[in-house]
């Protein structure tokens, strides 16, 4: 009998704060669950303090002054000399290039691919799905660093199987340098990141496909919609918080290409494959310019910002 009064009071109050009725009772219950709420996430708020939002403030901060390691003197504030300088750097601005080139063409692949694939394999059933699904998540998963050692043997201008199969077809006369030619490293390193970038969108389109409302699906086929109609008209509206979050995502990884470009090219050749990550790393931490290295990373973050609130607005409208 107390037990089921307790339950009486306890959903009485809930549904009076619902109503935005709120009693001594009731405010003193959502205090305390905002304090557990709280405690339960300090951890966390911890560390993003400590190791994002406290870096992102010196970064900035340190981006104003001349900051080099080496120097006798200390620090000198400059202002905006940093920024002045980016933009008469002319391999920052073949990083930015390059940098833009990647995004372009990544994303728009990766999200139309990833869509297309699991389109195709929505309807098999659900072992050769989960096949299909640990096939495309492999690269994923797998260690960036294995990952690049097999694409360098691929590449090589010697033995890599890419010069094999274009000799024996007949397509090459002659080996190519594909990482050390102008004209094809940058072109190898998207490819690559294609091949790395399909598996978590094929995964997160292969669950919001499973979430479509299917008697919205069979009142259209009952209507005469065709395949094409079902998707643009029934499909494409639901998964379009899906597409947003991977349009994203991908977007930031895109202008974030770092590894890669460490472990294949190292900016080479004749700083073909620079990106803005990359030259971030050259100037902060081989050259020792940090202010300068931290004015490019300010530089990179608002162009992420800005690309991912466009993205936002679009989808909004739509």
């Amino acid at each position: 009998m107390l037990l089921k009064i307790f339950f009486q009071q306890h959903f009485l109050e809930r549904g009076n704060m619902a109503k935005g009725v709120y009693t001594t009772r009731s405010k003193e219950l959502v205090r305390r669950e905002t304090t557990s709420a709280y405690l339960f996430l300090l951890p966390s708020l911890v560390f993003f303090i400590g190791f994002v939002i406290i870096p992102m403030i010196i970064c900035v901060y340190t981006s104003f002054f001349d900051s080099t390691m080496g120097k006798d003197a200390k620090d000198v504030f400059i202002g905006f000399g940093n920024y002045i300088e980016l933009f008469r750097d002319g391999i920052f601005l073949k990083a930015l290039k390059n940098t833009f080139v990647i995004v372009i063409i990544s994303v728009p692949v990766v999200c139309i691919f990833s869509l297309w694939v699991s389109s195709v394999i929505y309807n098999l059933n659900d072992k050769v799905l989960s096949v299909f699904r640990c096939i495309f998540y492999l690269p994923v998963v797998t260690g960036s660093v294995a990952v690049t050692v097999v694409w360098k043997w691929m590449y090589n201008n010697y033995y890599g199987i890419f010069n094999y199969i274009g000799k024996s077809s007949g397509i090459l006369k002659t080996n190519i340098n594909w990482l050390g030619d102008e004209r094809f490293a940058l072109a190898c390193i998207i490819l690559i990141l294609l091949t790395t970038s399909v598996g978590q969108p094929i995964v997160l389109y292969v669950s919001a496909l499973g979430n479509v409302d299917n008697s919205l699906v069979e009142a259209a086929q009952v209507d005469g919609a065709n395949e094409m109609q079902l998707f643009w008209k029934i499909k494409w509206p639901q998964i379009m918080p899906t597409t947003l979050y991977i349009l994203v995502i991908t977007t930031i990884n895109s202008f974030q290409c770092f590894a890669l470009i460490q472990l294949l090219t190292s900016g080479g050749p004749n700083h073909s494959t620079d990106t803005v990550m990359y030259y971030i790393y050259y100037m902060a931490f081989k050259m020792f310019r940090y202010g300068y290295g931290n004015a490019m990373g300010v530089v990179l973050a608002i162009f992420i910002a800005v690309l991912s609130a466009v993205q936002f607005r679009l989808a909004k409208e739509k």
